[in-house]
């Protein structure tokens, strides 16, 4: 016949987030916090004194929360501790809401410059 396997919650607890012990939280806080002066070192230090173009600093500010964004869906999300298939849809729908909100951007810039205006 048919045997049963029951789970317990005993099981499945040191498993599943295996890589995540205080060390690790305390080492993605440190990166988190290390970003986050370094942006507002940019943005309150660089950028209006001059030492860094604005379209430079913006490209800057901008890839440094994405990072920071990565940093927290990945470890305090717990999405680096899944399956690949669930980060890799994940990851394409996230690429394609990017890609349409670029697109509407893009379109409503065109239709700002070149309706007439009433």
């Amino acid at each position: 016949m048919s045997e049963q396997h029951i789970h317990t919650s005993d099981e499945h607890a040191h498993g599943e987030h295996e890589g995540l012990s205080k060390k690790k939280i305390w080492q993605v806080f440190g990166i988190l916090l290390l970003i986050t002066v370094i942006e507002f070192i940019i943005a309150l230090w660089v950028l209006p004194n001059g030492y860094m173009s604005r379209a430079v600093g913006n490209f800057v500010y901008i890839a440094l929360t994405l990072l920071k964004a990565f940093y927290i869906v990945a470890y305090f999300m717990h999405l680096k501790y899944e399956k690949l298939g669930l980060q890799l849809s994940l990851t394409v729908s996230f690429v394609f809401i990017f890609y349409f909100i670029t697109l509407m951007l893009i379109e409503g810039g065109y239709l700002h410059l070149h309706m007439p205006k009433v």
